[in-house]
This record gives structure tokens, C-alpha cells and sequence, in this order.
């Protein structure tokens, strides 16, 4: 099994590369993990937020394989423990399909993205930053790849 993770949105602060750098390393062996950056639609005065949505949109299908389970990162969407994250995680490995992770821009996903998802994940009531959600989300898949070997990384 393999992943991608598909974001909106260019050049992450040092510390959140360096933070998602190092997750993605420790996932290497179980679930390699690659980062496909999306430039973001154009926004500002004059401009329409919708068409700059469809825009991501648009790209991020675009960056899709055919035959990949499709997570989209959307804070209407199902939340997990990390212990129910463990359980999803042992389940998109008994499917044996690779997966997509999908981060959209600031204003959310295009209607099209939200109906190609297989899934949708909620990391939660809180806002985040998305280029913050890159590194919360590798930590998270690793969490949940740990507490599904018995690793002693996650002590709840």
C-alpha cells in the first residue's frame, strides 16, 4: 500500500517541513507517502473564490490514479480517535488499495472532490492551518500505524 498526499497550496514553513519530514520517514517502511503541492487558485479583489475552489478542484482530480481510495481531509466529515484511526488504517490494508489523502484551500473543496471521496475525515471542531494539517496528519497515520503493531509510540 501505498499513499499520496494531495494539497492545496506551496512552501511550508521550515519547522511543519521538517516536522512532516520526519513522520514521513518513519511511515516509509508501512505506507510510503508522497507529497503532490498544488498551486492555489486566484483569489483577491476582482476575483471569484468560487471559480479559484473549482480551480483546485479541477487540479487536484486531475492528480488522482484511477484506481485509489479517496480520503478527503474536510472538517465535515467523520472524526477518529486515534485508536479508530488504528482500525481505518487496518482496514484500507486488508483492502489493499492505495490511498489518497486530499487537503483542499481555504475555502474548502470543490462539490466535485467532496463526491469523488470514498471517505471523509475530520481532524476535529478546530480550525487549522492546512499546511499545519500536513504534519497532524502524518503524525497521525503513523500514530494509528504504531498502535496497530503494538509500538509503544502511542501510550494512552
Amino acid at each position: 500500500m501505498r499513499a499520496k498526499l494531495i494539497a492545496v497550496g506551496e512552501r511550508m514553513p521550515a519547522w511543519v517541513a521538517e516536522g512532516f519530514a520526519e513522520y514521513r520517514k518513519r511511515l516509509s517502511h508501512e505506507l510510503p507517502l508522497e507529497l503532490i503541492e498544488l498551486k492555489p487558485g486566484l483569489r483577491g479583489k476582482g476575483r471569484d473564490d468560487a471559480r479559484a475552489m473549482q480551480d483546485e478542484g479541477a487540479a487536484i482530480l486531475a492528480a488522482l490514479p484511477r484506481d485509489i481510495h479517496v480520503i478527503v481531509l474536510d472538517g465535515r466529515g467523520k472524526s477518529w480517535s486515534s485508536e479508530e484511526l488504528a482500525v481505518q488504517w487496518d482496514a484500507w490494508r486488508m483492502a489493499g488499495r492505495d490511498l489518497a489523502f486530499l487537503i483542499g484551500g481555504p475555502d474548502g473543496h470543490a462539490p466535485e472532490v467532496l463526491a469523488r471521496a470514498d471517505q471523509r475525515w475530520s481532524l476535529g471542531p478546530l480550525t487549522l492551518p492546512h499546511m499545519l494539517v500536513r504534519l497532524v496528519l502524518a503524525e497521525q497515520l503513523y500514530r494509528a500505524m504504531t498502535i496497530s503493531t503494538g509500538h509503544p509510540y502511542h501510550r494512552a
